[in-house]
């Protein structure tokens, strides 16, 4: 799987009700409606700005907070089609598998992009690109496991497709 997109940075510590604000996760279940608002609290226009296929590159921790997996289910829902950080927080990268969000932690990712560069990200080859100023980085690919969840479009996709 090679995913190509422009690229919206975001920082450090980056927590749950930051990516999809309290006041909207509880007022409905409709992914599409939440995703208007998703990271309004960081930059109210940022919603209608992400294109399918957009990548954030984010500092440490990112998804700290609620467990709840709105805030993965959101982002994608945005058009997000993965997130390389420095790190995440155990249970938000956990959701974001679960839900076909691919995560993918890189060392001092957030030093080599800028806002609007175009991110290749190789889920099979370990591979980050940043097509605008041709940097690599490497990551550990996903296990085979993880892959056909991602490849599925996330785990209840791949449970209902191996019965």
């Amino acid at each position: 799987m090679i995913l190509r997109g422009k690229v919206w940075v975001l920082g450090d510590h980056i927590n749950t009700d930051v990516i999809i604000p309290a006041k909207y996760k509880f007022r409905t279940g409709d992914f599409s409606e939440l995703a208007k608002h998703v990271f309004e609290d960081l930059d109210p226009t940022l919603a209608s700005k992400i294109s399918k296929g957009d990548s954030i590159i984010a500092g440490r921790t990112f998804g700290m907070g609620s467990s709840r997996e709105h805030a993965p289910r959101v982002i994608k829902e945005a058009g997000i089609s993965a997130i390389v950080a420095c790190s995440f927080a155990r249970i938000f990268f956990r959701n974001s598998i679960n839900v076909g969000l691919p995560v993918i932690e890189v060392r001092d990712v957030n030093k080599y992009f800028k806002e609007g560069d175009i991110a290749i990200v190789d889920l099979e080859k370990g591979i980050v690109k940043n097509e605008t100023t041709g940097v690599e980085l490497n990551f550990s690919p996903y296990p085979e496991f993880i892959m056909n969840i991602m490849k599925a479009g996330g785990l209840a996709a791949y449970r209902k497709g191996i019965r």
